[in-house]
């Protein structure tokens, strides 16, 4: 039998609360719906800077949820955090959510390795989630939100967007859109228990998407998110030369973002490249 793999873990790096300190980062714990949810955030930028009004929310990939084909993880948390480190490049006001069970929680009361696996995308996980930024972002103050995601976070990033107040668009970066087209492709087993982007309806009008992919990323091929693109006609799809699923995001993250964000204002085009 089969069994379902992660998103590949890189060489070791520096923790996520060292690399969020050293960029000025706070951290604090917030509880959501069961599960505590590790937050960093840049402090509020000062009035009156020409910045847009808002907030981007990161959502991370998928780290390591097993160790080897046949044993899960301990702990699910990424060694290289990804979307972190495209979050430190973002000069906006920026929020990092962490995952249930994920940075150091992963054996906390309710915690259990399905919540990593086959489960990493289930009601459960989502709608800790979505509390953790109510309590992090009020709805009655709360700026416009743009959701992004890296890998397992894009996914997390549409199934969040269903239910959290105030969200106005969605940037997916190598994200995983159709998990069953996914699994299927690797042979991995289907991750029963959670919900599949590509077998929901598509977003409200008022919530602009862009996914982005590399057009030789392995791990993710564009072509198996298209039941996703059929479901979601409106989005705006990307397909970035020379790009894999890890390759070269961080460096040109600035540069992505901002023809992301000029994209999402535009009407939906259909797939090409940046």
């Amino acid at each position: 039998m089969n069994l379902l793999l992660g998103s590949c873990a890189t060489d070791p790096d520096k923790s996520s609360d060292a690399l969020a300190a050293s960029h000025g980062l706070t951290r604090e714990v917030v509880p959501g719906r069961g599960f505590n949810h590790l937050i960093y955030r840049r402090p509020a930028l000062p009035a009156g800077t020409d910045e847009p009004r808002g907030i981007h929310v990161y959502l991370e990939g998928d780290g390591r949820p097993w160790e080897t084909r046949h044993r899960i993880a301990s702990d699910p948390t990424p060694v290289n955090p990804l979307a972190l480190k495209l979050l430190l490049r973002d000069p906006a006001s920026v929020l990092y959510v962490g995952r249930p069970c994920y940075q150091g929680f992963a054996h906390a009361e309710g915690c259990r390795p399905a919540l990593w696996t086959k489960e990493r995308y289930s009601p459960e996980v989502v709608e800790s989630m979505v509390s953790a930024i109510d309590r992090t972002l009020p709805p009655s103050e709360r700026p416009p939100i743009t959701l992004i995601g890296y890998s397992g976070g894009g996914v997390l990033a549409m199934l969040i967007a269903e239910r959290l107040d105030g969200v106005v668009g969605v940037i997916t970066v190598a994200a995983n859109l159709d998990i069953d087209a996914w699994a299927d492709h690797h042979g991995y087993s289907r991750l029963v228990g959670s919900l599949n982007p590509a077998r929901r309806g598509p977003l409200g009008p008022h919530i602009r998407q862009i996914h982005l992919a590399g057009d030789h990323d392995r791990q993710v091929p564009p072509w198996t998110i298209e039941r996703f693109r059929k479901v979601n006609p409106d989005a705006s799809f990307k397909s970035i030369p020379g790009f894999d699923h890890r390759c070269c995001w961080i460096e040109q993250w600035p540069r992505i973002l901002g023809e992301a964000q000029n994209s999402i204002r535009m009407p939906a085009v259909t797939l090409c490249s940046l």
